[in-house]
């Protein structure tokens, strides 16, 4: 069986973010982002684009310009091309096809709502992640490279990408201390004027009610905006000489951190992916593997899987809890109402045999199974176990009516079975009806909001018509099988209630 996964809610429109390189400026990502919103508003079942480049304004999310984002509002599925009805993930393929011409640009795709809950759980810009921790940046990015390639094979993964933290151009000044004590200049002093001739450094501060702003002094823009005007800085040395920055340090232009993430107290880079065309569960286990077969850690370097995954398992594991506690007190419930074990297990293990119509609705219907499903049935182990009781308390009272003598005769257990099984067949049948029909619009509903609701209503309805073949055949057969003479039954009722 698959493994359980959170049902999505379709909310009618698309989420996508796009990732540019991370020394991309103000200008190119808006020109870039005007350009692929013109390219998703082309396609028919969409309304209209909304993008956004760079950090929103109030300051919650540190990504710069690189990071632009774009809300797609959908036209009702109704609406859309023959080639795209009722699937939404085609019409995700077919933009992601279009946009993936833009080189070197990568694309992840979710829905506004989801986005927000994604990124909150597990603090990557995608719906599922893989977070490597470790001390060295150069050693994470190259692992991180290793792990997409592995990754890139798994049938259902898209989206793959890198959230790169190396990749930002950088001039880097090396002090060269032989030179600084040949002309007697202090380090401090180098670094000093660097800072001040290109960051500027305060001098005074101004006051204007209760606000104070710092005065600060740097060289004007032509003398620092290039790598030859820095080198151009000059620092007086103790013996009267202007000495410029070119003969006091060497420089080097190397890619230096973007953005460095942290969490818990440990650098992480995250690979981002999605799942389309399968479940959750067996790509990410099946990727899991490859990964831990193939990809080598260093000593002080460990991954996390993190975003949908993580809370797949979590509601996994609180799933079995449910269920384990669920089934005991069912089972201590039919105890005290028979007194008897051997009745109390017979109309579990029917229980667990009626629930076969639950799998096979999810297979015919190409419906993964997940917490939705799981919950339907929990449900449908309450309305199994209430016709398990009622036709175990019917032949037991049947056999209750019986003379003595006759009571000990085989023949009369067998009886009993059948007579209950005719006798009972209308109300178990109007149960089932009742229940089937009003769930059935549920089940076969696709539309907005739909989608938590619908694995719930087919695991009922499909387990509800198995329950009917197997409480009316299997469950009198099984319970001529384990009779015996000596069975603990119940005080007789009266014959007006038959």
């Amino acid at each position: 069986m698959r493994l359980p996964c959170i049902p999505h809610l379709d909310e009618g429109a698309i989420w996508v973010r796009g990732t540019l390189p991370p020394s991309e400026g103000p200008s190119s990502s808006i020109s870039f982002a005007n350009q692929a919103r013109v390219v998703m508003a082309s396609f028919p079942e969409v309304t209209q684009v909304i993008s956004q480049t760079g950090r929103p304004d109030d300051g919650t999310d540190t990504a710069g310009f690189f990071n632009t984002e774009y809300f797609v509002d959908l036209k009702p599925k109704e609406q859309w091309r023959p080639v795209f009805h009722q699937d939404k993930e085609a019409l995700i393929a077919a933009i992601d096809k279009e946009l993936s011409k833009f080189p070197g640009v990568i694309w992840n795709y979710s829905q506004p709502i989801s986005d927000n809950m994604e990124e909150a759980v597990s603090g990557v810009k995608g719906e599922l992640a893989v977070k490597l921790y470790g001390d060295d940046l150069r050693t994470l990015e190259k692992k991180a490279d290793e792990i997409q390639a592995q990754m890139s094979g798994v049938q259902g993964v898209e989206d793959l990408g890198i959230f790169r933290i190396v990749g930002q151009p950088n001039l880097n000044y090396t002090v060269d201390r032989a030179a600084a004590a040949r002309w007697g200049i202090n380090v401090a002093d180098i670094q000093d004027a660097m800072q001040t001739a290109v960051g500027s450094n305060a001098l005074t501060q101004v006051q204007r009610g209760e606000a104070r702003y710092d005065v600060r002094l740097r060289y004007q823009q032509p003398y620092r905006s290039t790598r030859e005007a820095i080198e151009n800085v000059r620092l007086l040395a103790p013996s009267g000489e202007r000495v410029s920055l070119a003969q006091l340090t060497t420089v080097s232009a190397d890619d230096g951190a973007e953005q460095i993430n942290r969490e818990g107290g440990q650098r992480y880079i995250a690979i981002k992916y999605s799942v389309r065309g399968r479940d959750l569960g067996s790509t990410v286990e099946e990727a899991i593997r490859k990964v831990n077969t193939t990809v080598a850690l260093p000593v002080g370097y460990h991954m996390e899987w993190a975003g949908e995954y993580a809370s797949q398992q979590r509601a996994n594991r609180r799933m079995m809890i449910v269920v384990l506690i669920t089934v005991l007190a069912i089972f201590l419930i039919l105890y005290t109402m028979f007194h008897s074990y051997k009745w109390a297990l017979l109309i579990l293990v029917s229980v667990v045999m009626a629930s076969v119509g639950g799998p096979l609705a999810l297979f015919l219907t190409h419906t993964n199974f997940s917490v939705s499903s799981a919950v339907g049935f929990l449900a449908l182990f309450g309305v199994s176990v209430k016709i398990g009781v009622i036709m175990i308390e019917f032949i037991n009272q049947l056999r209750v009516r019986r003379k003595p003598t006759e009571r000990t005769s085989r023949e009369h257990i067998v009886e009993a079975a059948v007579e209950g099984a005719v006798l009972r067949l209308r109300p178990i049948m109007m149960t089932m009806l009742v229940a089937t029909l009003g769930l059935l619009p549920a089940a076969l509903s696709h539309a907005i909001g739909s989608d938590s609701q619908r694995p719930f209503a087919i695991v009922i309805v499909g387990g509800l018509l198995a329950n009917l073949m197997i409480g009316i055949f299997l469950l009198p057969t099984l319970y001529v099988w384990v009779a015996r003479d000596n069975d603990i039954l119940p005080e007789p009722e009266s014959t007006e209630d038959y």
